[in-house]
């Protein structure tokens, strides 16, 4: 889903850092279909990009990065303070590269990425860069790996510790589509139209949008896609000082991993694959995947809540009993929006956000019952709070650019289209996956439907022959990354290459969630080469 800056709660914490997957809109497309050439796009085919990325200009491969201290982020990034110093006084820094926009045309125009980093506290036992992307698409790395910096102290006493802001993302030529306000309205209007002139709202707001997005980047938006953005890592590695590319990937940015691994096996270093997107699966599955892993989530937040007997503030005596009392919200703020936060009233598409914002982490359980709780009550402040955050909202009232990079890479990627008919048509298999969040996965179907860039691919190419090891872990809790996706890249990137791990858990993403047998495994293998025994089992 979308990023926030870092709140200040815990809780709230964690549900941003979760917010690092597409949700309640179809993933990028997975793997298998190839690089099929895109009308106007640069995405191109493997083999292309082998031959574009040899032909970079020496002056891109040998330039010399100023890193300073690093200013606050920008409002495309999410806003905020200067990320604080870590823990000894290491002072995070940033800096610019500079990559070809086109990778056809690799001396022609330049675009300026946004790096940072925090060097290895350990000098002398230093392996090289760590290169982190948190996911999105559409997380800034840049705003992102200093909030949660903390969390990789073990593998920064070797590594130092990089993260940047994709191309179209924060900093980076950041895709620009609609103002604050539009924004505001957008999100207000209804995602899950039941009638013709509600379908046709819908359809004019998407068309809208859309037509935003060609008016203020439509220069950019035919590179912004995940062939790039790996084109633009080993570009990195090489100005960084790297022979191999060490790299860890949260959500989409396993995605990006796997590209990567495809597109240059050969400079594949240590790298770490959480929450796993399952490159096998197209756009529309990968929707439908989501509507069973929330609807999972949910199911499991409910047997919590009743688990915990009159400790629970919901009503219901079973799971199904307060999922019931779910569904029955929604359909009231269908007919009559709750009171929210100053003017702005809580929607029952905003809700539906508000609750997967919550079930992306055990940690925020508790803050979606209280959600519902003050819902049912006639307060919807607290389920918006957790919508805007996972919109890009800030306190403030400005959006960050994450929804707008989002839809951009995801459709720079993914070369389905659907229609309204085919969308309807499909609307049943969504419901039937789940009751509360199908319809609105399912019209997500159409974010790309009037795109003005063709897609590069139904799924990509993770195949990564001769590759290192890439340990892949996997989440049996997971609702934004189905667990199946793990065993599924794993496989994709082929004998010897994909070490599958599993982790028995609730939540978006395993490493995070702090349990011990998980960071061990990690840490053996990026700190020491120690590669987990495929099929290993943490939880």
């Amino acid at each position: 889903m979308r990023t926030s800056p870092a709140p200040t709660s815990p809780a709230l914490r964690a549900a941003a850092l979760a917010a690092t997957v597409t949700v309640l809109f179809p993933l990028a497309g997975c793997s298998d279909g190839g690089d099929a050439e895109s009308a106007g796009s640069s995405q191109g085919t493997p083999r292309a990009a082998e031959a574009a990325a040899a032909t970079t200009p020496a002056g891109l491969t040998s330039q010399q990065l100023k890193w300073s201290p690093c200013p606050a982020p920008s409002q495309a990034q999410g806003g905020g303070a200067s990320p604080t110093p870590l823990p000894g006084g290491a002072v995070w820094e940033c800096s610019f590269m500079e990559v070809p926009r086109d990778y056809a045309k690799p001396g022609g125009d330049t675009i300026e990425l946004a790096l940072i980093r925090a060097k290895a506290m350990d000098r002398k036992k230093r392996i090289g860069s760590l290169i982190f992307n948190f996911g999105g698409p559409g997380a800034s790395g840049v705003a992102t790996l200093p909030a949660f910096g903390t969390d990789y102290d073990k593998l920064r006493t070797r590594y130092d510790l990089v993260s940047f802001d994709p191309r179209g993302v924060g900093r980076s030529a950041g895709v620009e589509c609609e103002d604050d306000a539009q924004l505001d309205a957008r999100y207000e209007e209804d995602g899950t139209p039941d009638d013709a002139a509600e379908e046709k709202r819908f359809t004019e707001d998407t068309k809208t949008y859309v037509a935003a997005c060609e008016k203020n980047s439509g220069k950019d938006l035919p590179y912004v896609g995940t062939t790039n953005a790996a084109r633009d890592m080993d570009l990195m590695r090489q100005v960084l000082g790297d022979d191999k590319l060490h790299y860890f990937g949260i959500s989409y940015g396993t995605e990006l991993g796997g590209v990567y691994a495809h597109l240059f096996p050969a400079h594949v270093g240590r790298a770490v694959l959480d929450a796993v997107v399952d490159p096998t699966e197209d756009a529309e599955q990968s929707s439908l995947g989501q509507a069973k892993g929330f609807q999972l989530a949910l199911d499991d937040f409910a047997k919590d809540c009743v688990d915990r007997g009159d400790a629970c503030k919901l009503p219901g005596s079973t799971a199904k009993e307060i999922e019931q009392g779910v569904s029955g919200l929604l359909e009231q703020l269908e007919k009559k929006p709750l009171p929210g936060i100053g003017s702005r009233k809580l929607t029952q598409t905003q809700a539906t956000t508000g609750i997967a914002a919550a079930l992306y982490s055990k940690e925020t359980w508790p803050l979606l019952e209280q959600g519902l709780d003050e819902a049912d009550g006639g307060d919807g402040a607290l389920l918006l709070a957790l919508a805007d955050s996972l919109n890009g909202r800030s306190e403030d009232g400005h959006y960050d650019n994450s929804a707008a990079a989002n839809t951009a890479i995801n459709c720079a990627d993914s070369e389905e289209r659907f229609t309204l008919d085919e969308t309807k048509a499909k609307l049943p298999a969504f419901r039937d996956a789940s009751p509360v969040f199908g319809d609105y996965l399912g019209w997500g179907l159409m974010a790309c439907t009037d795109w003005p860039v063709a897609g590069a691919w139904n799924t990509p190419d993770v195949s990564a022959k001769g590759a290192a090891p890439v340990l892949v872990i996997g989440n049996t809790g997971d609702p934004a990354t189905p667990y199946a996706g793990a065993k599924a890249m794993a496989e994709e990137l082929g004998e010897g290459v994909g070490v599958e791990m599993t982790y028995r858990g609730e939540g978006h993403g395993a490493y995070n969630s702090g349990n011990s047998c998980v960071q061990k495994a990690v840490g053996g293998y990026l700190l020491e080469g120690r590669v987990p025994a495929d099929g290993t089992v943490c939880g």
